[in-house]
C-alpha cells in the first residue's frame, strides 16, 4: 500500500492553495450550505466508530465515500472517501488513513469490482474531478489493497458534481451530473494497452443542480437526487430512454433540502435505498426491490463511541452483509462537524465520516 507518512501535511498545502487562489471571491464550494444542527430529527441510532479526519481545516472538505469489503474474507476491506479541496483518502474499516493521493478536487465517489484488465481484475473506482473537469479513475488491485490513478475521462459539464457506478450487463458504466443539472452516462473499459477507453452512452438534464446518485444494478435503475426538488428514477439502460419519475419530493416530511447522497443496500432480497436529508441531518430510507419504492422512516446520527452526532450530512454509502465488525452490514457518511468526543458542537474545525452499524437502522425503523 502506498505511504500515508506527511499527508497531512501536504493535503493541508494543496487545500491551502485552492482557498487562497482567488482573492475576490471564495469558492462556493469551500463553503459548506448546511445548517449547522447540533442533533438530526430522524429516530436515533448510535454512530459505532469514524474515521480520522480529513486534513483540510475550516472548509467544506469531506464529502463521499465508498466502502469495498472481500467476501471471501469480510475483515478485509477498505473505505474510500473525497476532500473536494485535495484528493481521495483510502481508509481501513477501523476508521484509519491508509494512504492519500493528493488529486486535487474530487467530488463524489464510487467503485465496482471485478473490472477487467490486461493485468487481471481490479476495482474499479471513479470520483467526479472539479479541477480536470471529467471523472478520475483509479484502480485498486483486490490482493494488495493498493490504489492507484488510472486515467481521467474528460467530460463536457459545467461542473463534474455527483457521480456513481453501474455494472449493465458485462459494461461497467460511470455516470457523472454536474451543477447545472446536465447528466452524463459513459461507458469505461481498458484496452489492450492497459489504458482506459471512454464512449458515451447518452445524456439528458434535470432542471436544476443536481449531485447524489447511485445506480441499482440487479434492477437495472439510476436514482438521482435533484437537491432543491427531491429523488428521481431512471432506467439504467440507455435505449430505455431518460424519461425520470419523483419518487421522493423535496421540502416534504421524508426530505428537506439539499437532498445529498444517495447508496443502496442489499440484504438478501430486500434491497433499501438511502437518501441524505441535509437540511434536517436526517436519512431518509426506501425499499425499492418491489414495484414501487416503500418509504421506511428517516433516522439521524446520535453521538457514541467515541464518536460526535452526525450533523449537515453530505454523502453517504452503504454495504449490505459482514463487513469487518459489522454482521449485516456497514453506513458510512459524511459528518459536517466533526469533534472530539460524543457531545456536538456548532463549530465547523474540521471534516470525517461517521460508521453505523446497519443493525441499529434496522432496529430504530423496524425494518424487516
Amino acid at each position: 500500500m502506498f505511504s500515508s507518512r506527511n499527508y497531512y501535511g501536504f493535503a493541508s498545502l494543496v487545500a491551502a492553495s485552492v482557498l487562497a487562489s482567488s482573492c475576490a471571491a471564495l469558492d462556493p464550494e469551500a463553503i459548506s450550505d448546511s445548517k449547522r444542527m447540533l442533533v438530526g430529527v430522524g429516530a436515533p441510532v448510535p454512530a459505532a466508530g469514524e474515521t480520522e479526519a480529513v486534513a483540510t481545516s475550516r472548509a467544506d472538505a469531506a464529502d463521499d465515500a465508498e466502502i469495498w469489503v472481500d467476501r471471501a474474507d469480510p475483515n478485509r476491506g477498505v473505505i474510500v472517501g473525497t476532500d473536494k479541496q485535495a484528493g481521495l483518502y483510502v481508509y481501513g474499516l477501523d476508521g484509519r488513513v491508509r494512504g492519500f493521493l493528493p488529486e486535487g478536487r474530487l467530488n463524489n465517489v464510487d467503485l465496482r469490482d471485478g473490472f477487467p484488465t490486461p493485468q487481471g481484475q481490479r476495482v474499479l473506482i471513479a470520483a467526479s474531478d472539479r479541477g480536470r473537469m471529467g471523472a478520475a479513475l483509479y484502480l485498486m488491485d483486490p490482493a494488495t489493497l493498493e490504489v492507484k490513478p488510472w486515467g481521467v475521462v474528460p467530460l463536457d459539464l459545467a461542473e463534474p458534481y455527483g457521480l456513481c457506478m453501474a455494472r449493465l450487463g458485462e459494461a461497467f458504466v460511470v455516470i457523472v451530473d454536474g451543477t447545472d443539472g446536465q447528466v452524463r452516462q459513459v461507458r469505461v473499459e481498458a484496452g489492450a494497452d492497459g489504458a482506459p477507453r471512454a464512449v458515451e452512452q447518452r445524456r439528458f438534464g434535470l432542471s436544476s443542480q443536481t449531485e447524489g446518485c447511485v445506480a441499482d444494478d440487479a434492477k437495472g435503475v439510476l436514482y438521482i437526487g435533484e437537491e432543491a426538488r427531491g429523488v428521481w428514477r431512471y432506467p439504467l439502460d440507455p435505449a430505455a430512454g431518460a424519461d425520470g419519475a419523483l419518487i421522493a419530493e423535496a421540502p416534504s416530511t421524508m426530505l428537506q433540502p439539499d437532498v445529498e447522497g444517495l447508496t443502496i443496500l442489499r440484504e438478501g432480497t430486500a434491497t433499501w435505498l438511502i437518501a441524505s436529508s441535509q437540511g434536517d441531518s436526517a436519512f431518509a430510507v426506501w425499499r425499492v426491490d418491489g414495484e414501487t419504492p416503500a418509504y421506511a422512516g428517516r433516522f439521524s446520527v446520535m453521538g457514541a463511541n467515541g464518536a460526535d452526532p452526525v450533523t449537515g450530512t453530505d454523502g453517504v454509502a452503504a454495504l449490505g452483509g459482514p463487513v469487518g465488525p459489522y454482521p449485516e452490514g456497514l453506513v458510512v457518511m459524511q459528518d459536517d462537524s466533526d469533534t472530539d468526543g460524543e457531545a456536538p458542537a456548532p463549530g465547523r474545525e474540521r471534516q470525517n465520516f461517521k460508521f453505523v452499524d446497519w443493525r441499529e437502522v434496522k432496529r430504530a425503523l423496524s425494518l424487516k
